[in-house]
């Protein structure tokens, strides 16, 4: 399954939630790709993949300069596989702007034999809404939306719920939302309680019963360049990360096996 991470707010907890969700579904014995399809490279950084050890990234699919083959990089987490990204993605979308199917660039680049073999495909998108968030979404199956628990949360995701119905209507029919998480959750503030119980009235059922915390060993894995999970498997980010991907594989692979 392909599933984009996505929402054009920066500091919601994407990068965070694709790694640590990544990794938990690659404890259990799923095989899973990350593709960084952020400039910011966060995603690479966060599973341990340094600057020099990305040769090849997601530009060059997007460029149509090499395969998904040659992107893929090993992690140190068994079953999880990267493909990378530098600062050179901030300079595809202007380079895409003539290329003819700009908008199906990674999903042809992510339509091979060895891409298919993953059983989940996690797709880091940048923090706006424009062509490489495009064309994550016209690429994936589903989004997984992460929302920060703060006063403009559902403006924000009203935007990208008004992009998602222009992708279906115009490029990708069968994009659909697994689900919203709701990120850096402080049950300390009203507001965080208050900003929940909107979302959840106003989405119902596509509002994972999860809920990510703040937390401090969350914030701290990046610099050590491992996930979480890893860092500190017992902390309270960690444990709703696990809970996460329990909730995630209950709505995705009964979907799949239908299918």
């Amino acid at each position: 399954m392909r599933i984009a991470v996505a929402n054009q707010k920066g500091g919601v907890g994407k990068t965070t939630t694709t790694i640590n969700v990544a990794t938990a579904l690659a404890a259990t014995g799923r095989s899973v790709l990350v593709v960084d399809l952020d400039p910011q490279g966060n995603s690479s950084t966060g599973l341990g993949v340094a600057q020099g050890r990305r040769e090849v990234t997601s530009y060059d699919l997007l460029i149509g300069a090499a395969e998904a083959r040659d992107a893929m990089v090993a992690t140190a987490i068994p079953g999880l596989t990267l493909i990378p990204a530098t600062v050179d993605l901030s300079g595809a979308e202007i380079e895409m702007v003539g290329i003819e199917g700009r908008m199906h660039r990674l999903e042809r680049a992510l339509k091979t034999p060895e891409v298919d073999r993953y059983d989940y495909v996690l797709i880091d998108c940048p923090p706006s809404l424009g062509m490489l968030t495009m064309n994550a979404m016209v690429a994936a199956e589903t989004l997984l939306v992460p929302l920060q628990c703060e006063f403009f949360a559902l403006e924000g995701l009203s935007q990208l719920l008004n992009t998602v119905e222009r992708v279906r209507a115009s490029f990708n029919p069968s994009l659909s939302i697994v689900g919203v998480v709701l990120t850096m959750y402080d049950k300390r503030n009203n507001l965080s309680e208050q900003v929940a119980a909107d979302v959840r009235a106003c989405l119902g059922q596509v509002v994972f019963d999860t809920v990510i915390p703040r937390n401090v060993r969350l914030s701290e894995a990046p610099s050590h360049g491992i996930p979480a999970l890893v860092y500190d498997h017992r902390c309270a980010g960690s444990e709703a990360y696990i809970a996460l991907a329990k909730e995630l594989l209950g709505r995705s692979e009964p979907r799949a096996r239908a299918a």
